[in-house]
C-alpha cells in the first residue's frame, strides 16, 4: 500500500513475466538439501543492480533491503530476509548463456509487441570494457625453463619480467596454450624494436601513459587472473585489460536488439557476419524486417559487403583504407574482365592473390612488355623502372562501389547522422547508468551474460517511458519521397498526352 501506483517497480511487476524461467531452469536445482534461490527472484535481483548501477553483490542486497518497492518488486516481505550476496554470484555461474539470452529475447518481444521497433535499419557499434583483471598482474608467454633465454633473445630486460609481477594472481586459470607463446620471430622483432623506442629504462608499471613504461602485448603476455581478457588501447588513453561489446541498436527508438562479448583484440569486420547471423534471426522471428545495416569504417571489408547483399541487406559502411580500385582514366570492362588503359591499350588479368600485409582478397591485372613499349604516356604511367603496366584491385571491387555510392547519396548521409545519434549514445547510457563501466566477473561467457543483463535493463527502463509518440524515420522520409516521385512522373506524362483514356481510368 505504501507504493504509489506510478512507481517504476510496481509498473515493471506488474509488466514483466518470467514464469517461463521455472521449466527452463529446473535442470540445475536438486530435489533435496536447502532451497536455492528462486530463478524469478534471482533475474529480477540482478535487473535491479542494472537499473540502480550497483554492480557488487553484496552492496545490492543492502540496497535492496532499504527500498519499500523494490522488495514490492521481489515478492518479499518488509519483515522477510533477502538471498545471501554469494547466492546470486553462484548462481549467476550455474546457469548458461542460454537462460539469460532467452530473458533478453523476451524483453524483446515486450517492446516489438508495443510498436517501439521497426527493424528496417540496425545501427552497429563496438566499445572496450574494462575486465576484472589487472595490468601488473601480467606474465610472459614463455615457458618457465626457457624464459631467461627467450628475454636476452626478444626484448631489453627489465626487473619487472626479470623478478615476480607487481600484483602476483592468486592463482593461473590460464590453460597451456594461452601460457605458451604464439607470436612469430618478425611479430617479437617488432615489438622488441617499439621497446627500444619507448624508453631505456622499462622498470615502471605497465600500461602507464609516461615514456618510460614498458610495452606490453597480446603477442608476448597474458593475464593467469582472467585469461579470456586482452589488452587493448584507445589513442590517448593507456594500455587495459578489456573485453569487447557489439551492440546492435533498431534506429525507431533505440532499442537494443543485440549484444555481446568478444576478444577485445578482434577486428570488427572479424565479428560482423555473427552479428548479422544473430540479430536477422532474432528480427525474422519477431516478423520484422531488415534492411539497412549501418556501421562505422571497422566493419568494412569485401566480404562484409558480399555477405550483406547476399541477405538481401543494404550496407552503408564507409570503406577502409585498404579497398584498391582501378588506377585513374582507366576503363573496366566487365563482361572481358579486363582494364582499357587511356591510349587504348587491354590491360588482362592475371591472378588472385591474399595480400600479405592485409590479408585480403585481390585481383592483379598486368600488361605484357611489348603493349607498353613505345607509349606517349610511359613515363609518366610506369614510373622510371617499371617495364609493363601491373597494378592490383581489390576482388570484391563491385561491392564495394555500389557500397560507396549509397554511403555518399544522400541516404547515406543521413545514415551516417543517425548511427551516430543513436548506438553511440546507448553505449554511454550503459557504461555510466547501467552497470557497465566494468565486467566484475571473470570469463568471457559471465561477461557476455553481465552484458545481457545490462541491455536487458536498457530495454526494460525503454518499454516503461514509451508513449506511443510517432518518431520521425528515414524510412517514412523515403517512401514520401517515391511517392513523389511517381506523382510528378505521372503528372507530366498526363500533359504531354502519353496517357490514354481507358473509360474513366487512366492507362
Amino acid at each position: 500500500e505504501r507504493v504509489p501506483e506510478t512507481n517504476f517497480y510496481r509498473r515493471l511487476k506488474e509488466a514483466l513475466d518470467l514464469d517461463f524461467l521455472y521449466p527452463m531452469t529446473k535442470v540445475y536445482y536438486g530435489s533435496s538439501g536447502q532451497k536455492s534461490i528462486d530463478p524469478i527472484v534471482f533475474f529480477k535481483l540482478c535487473l535491479v543492480g542494472y537499473l540502480e548501477n550497483v554492480t557488487s553483490d553484496r552492496k545490492l542486497v543492502d540496497h535492496c533491503s532499504l527500498r519499500l518497492d523494490i522488495l514490492y518488486f521481489l515478492g518479499y516481505d518488509i519483515d522477510e530476509e533477502l538471498p545471501w550476496h554469494s547466492t546470486i554470484s553462484r548462481t549467476r555461474q550455474l546457469f548458461p548463456e542460454a537462460v539469460f539470452e532467452e530473458v533478453f529475447t523476451k524483453v524483446f518481444g515486450m517492446c516489438v509487441e508495443k510498436g517501439m521497433v521497426s527493424g528496417h535499419t540496425q545501427a552497429i557499434d563496438s566499445a572496450p570494457v574494462k575486465a576484472n583483471a589487472s595490468m601488473d598482474s601480467l606474465e610472459l608467454k614463455v615457458p618457465e625453463e626457457e624464459l631467461g633465454e627467450h628475454l636476452k633473445r626478444v626484448r631489453h630486460m627489465s626487473s619487472m619480467d626479470r623478478e615476480v609481477p607487481f600484483r602476483k594472481s592468486k592463482g593461473n586459470r590460464a590453460d597451456k596454450e594461452q601460457r605458451g607463446i604464439t607470436a612469430s620471430q618478425k611479430e617479437l622483432d617488432a615489438i622488441a624494436s617499439r621497446n627500444r623506442k619507448w624508453a631505456k629504462d622499462q622498470d615502471q608499471r605497465p600500461g602507464a601513459g609516461n615514456k618510460g613504461s614498458k610495452y606490453t602485448s597480446n603477442k608476448t603476455h597474458y593475464s593467469p587472473t582472467d585469461p579470456d581478457a586482452r589488452i587493448s588501447v584507445k589513442p590517448g588513453k593507456a594500455r587495459k585489460l578489456n573485453y569487447l561489446s557489439q551492440l546492435t541498436v533498431d534506429t525507431a527508438n533505440h532499442v537494443i536488439t543485440d549484444i555481446k562479448a568478444y576478444h577485445a583484440d578482434g577486428k570488427d569486420n572479424q565479428q560482423l557476419p555473427d552479428i548479422v547471423e544473430r540479430v536477422q534471426r532474432r528480427l525474422w522471428k519477431e516478423g520484422l524486417l531488415w534492411e539497412n545495416c549501418v556501421a562505422d569504417t571497422g566493419y568494412s571489408s569485401g566480404e562484409n559487403y558480399a555477405l550483406l547483399e547476399q541477405k538481401g541487406l543494404k550496407s552503408f559502411i564507409p570503406p577502409h583504407g585498404t579497398y584498391k580500385g582501378g588506377p585513374e582514366n582507366f576503363i573496366y570492362d566487365q563482361n572481358e574482365d579486363h582494364y582499357v588503359c587511356p591510349q587504348g591499350k587491354v590491360i588482362p588479368f592475371t591472378k588472385e592473390f591474399l595480400d600479405g600485409r592485409t590479408q585480403t582478397r585481390k585481383k592483379e591485372y598486368r600488361a605484357r612488355k611489348h603493349v607498353c613499349v613505345g607509349c606517349p604516356i610511359r613515363s609518366s604511367c610506369l614510373g622510371r623502372s617499371a617495364q609493363e603496366k601491373k597494378f592490383s584491385v581489390t576482388y570484391y571491387r563491385e561491392e564495394y562501389q555500389r557500397n560507396i555510392e549509397r554511403v555518399n547519396g544522400p541516404q547515406g548521409r543521413y545514415m551516417k547522422g543517425k548511427r551516430q545519434s543513436t548506438v553511440e549514445p546507448v553505449f554511454g547510457t550503459l557504461t555510466q547508468f547501467m552497470g557497465l563501466r566494468k565486467i566484475n566477473t571473470l570469463g568471457l561467457a559471465q561477461a557476455n551474460k553481465a552484458m545481457q543483463l545490462s541491455a536487458i535493463a536498457y530495454n526494460i527502463k525503454k518499454y516503461l517511458k514509451f508513449s506511443g509518440k510517432r518518431t520521425k524515420s528515414g524510412a517514412g522520409s523515403i517512401v514520401l519521397h517515391n511517392c513523389m516521385e511517381n506523382v510528378l512522373h505521372k503528372s507530366i506524362c498526363f500533359l504531354f498526352g502519353t496517357i490514354k483514356m481507358s473509360g474513366n481510368t487512366f492507362v
